[in-house]
């Protein structure tokens, strides 16, 4: 029976310092630590990929410590949905300081389970005090005049030589590089532009394509073939009521595959309605770490395909 330490702060501004010192003695002893930096409390935690991994790697009879209840949930809808994969999977979920220390949250009992929901009520209404302090700060600021924000990292014309120089072929950390800044920063300004929406490799419907050296031996390759790819399931739920008639006939006739908490719909489907898929899911997934991940991956799992002759 293994101890599982778990650490989260919500921005890239904080760290995780105090959480390793309420765990410092359990990280002495090499208890494995499981990470979700950069990543809000409205992210639930069974979609953040540092818990999913512990998840992944936990056994029966493991015990899941935190430093504080805050780090791993901040509302009654995500501890709703935490503790039945915890009491499913035999795991024990352990706070290492204040009041809640010594007992075992995902203890199947009724007296925890209330306790552990007026818990996550209290931490969701602490969360929803600061966002509306927050707003009313900056309400505030903005009506003084004051310049709100950190200064932007690269001014208006090196964003149009980044964007013109990734539609030009050169890479995401090449161009980080190049401007001094963190590929992140990169791949933002791209995605502001929509530059990254649709993978430039993509096939056009309309156009055929030849292998490199621009000669196809006599055979040319289908415009728009039919090829299958594997669709986050965030992504599929995306895209349930999108307008489109023939991505929601394709996700509809897609196969559904189960990964631990998660799950991908296998679509079979011309390039095009793939690539639709991607434009259509972009705007929303980009709202939260989750979202971004799950477009990421769907995107290099289209980009990836490769079509033979």
């Amino acid at each position: 029976m293994t101890d599982r330490l778990y650490l989260r702060h919500s921005t890239d501004k904080q760290t995780d310092a105090r959480q390793r010192h309420a765990l410092a003695g359990l990280l002495v002893a090499g208890a494995p630590a499981y990470e979700d930096p950069a990543t809000s409390s409205r992210v639930l935690s069974l979609y953040r990929a540092g818990f999913q991994r512990l998840l992944d790697e936990a056994a029966v009879g493991d015990t899941i410590r935190i430093a504080d209840a805050a780090r791993l949930f901040r509302s009654v809808a995500d501890i709703i949905a935490l503790r039945p994969v915890l009491i499913r999977r035999g795991l024990h979920l352990r706070v290492e300081s204040g009041l809640l220390s010594g007992i075992d949250l995902a203890s199947d009992d009724p007296g925890t389970k209330m306790m552990v929901s007026v818990l996550a009520a209290v931490l969701e209404f602490q969360r929803d005090m600061i966002s509306e302090n927050t707003k009313e700060g900056v309400a505030a600021a903005a009506a003084s005049g004051k310049t709100l924000g950190r200064p932007a990292a690269l001014d208006e014309g090196q964003v149009a030589e980044l964007v013109e120089a990734y539609r030009e072929g050169a890479a995401v950390k090449a161009l980080a590089r190049q401007y001094g800044v963190d590929p992140r920063t990169v791949r933002r300004v791209l995605d502001d532009a929509g530059a990254r929406q649709v993978p430039d490799d993509l096939v056009v419907p309309g156009e055929e394509t030849t292998p490199a050296g621009g000669s196809d031996g006599g055979r040319v390759q289908a415009a728009d073939p039919v090829v299958a790819v594997d669709v986050p399931g965030l992504v599929a739920e995306h895209l349930v009521d999108v307008a489109d008639e023939p991505v929601r006939q394709a996700l509809a006739a897609g196969q559904t595959i189960r990964r631990g908490q998660g799950y991908s719909v296998r679509v079979t489907a011309p390039v095009s309605v793939h690539a639709a898929m991607i434009e259509h899911s972009a705007t929303a997934l980009m709202q939260s770490p989750a979202g971004r991940k799950a477009h990421r991956i769907h995107q290099n799992r289209v980009t990836s395909v490769r079509i033979t002759p």
